[in-house]
C-alpha cells in the first residue's frame, strides 16, 4: 500500500490496519518457517507496510504536541550535557582522594 493512500486514513484506520499487517507478517513468518511460503518478498513488503504505518502515526502524534510547547525542547538538550560534564569531571578526582587515602594508611 502506498504512503499517499494511507496518510488519507484517519488514526483508528492505521491502527487496525497495523494489527491486521502485524498478523499477516506473522503468518508469513511462520509460513516461512515451515516452509509452505511461496512468496518470500512478502515478508519484506509486510514489514516496510508495518514501518510506513507506524511511521505516519508517529509522525501525527509529533505534529500535535509540536505546536502547544516548542520552547522546552532546548531547555531539555542542555541539561543531560551539564550532568555528564560534571560526572566526567569528579570521577577522577575521587581516583585520587581513594588513592591517596590508601597510601596514608599504608604507612
Amino acid at each position: 500500500m502506498k504512503a499517499k493512500d494511507m496518510r488519507e486514513k484517519s488514526a483508528a484506520d492505521l491502527l487496525e490496519l497495523e494489527k491486521s499487517l502485524a498478523k499477516d507478517a506473522f503468518q508469513a513468518r511462520f509460513k516461512n518457517f515451515t516452509a509452505r511460503l511461496d512468496d518470500t518478498s512478502s515478508l519484506r513488503k509486510s514489514r516496510r507496510d508495518i514501518a510506513r504505518v507506524k511511521t505516519i502515526l508517529r509522525e501525527r502524534a509529533k505534529a500535535a504536541p509540536a505546536a502547544e510547547a516548542p520552547a522546552k525542547a532546548p531547555a531539555a538538550a542542555k541539561a543531560p550535557k551539564a550532568a555528564k560534564a560534571a560526572a566526567t569531571t569528579s570521577a577522577p578526582a575521587k581516583k585520587k582522594a581513594s588513592a591517596k587515602k590508601a597510601s596514608e594508611a599504608s604507612k
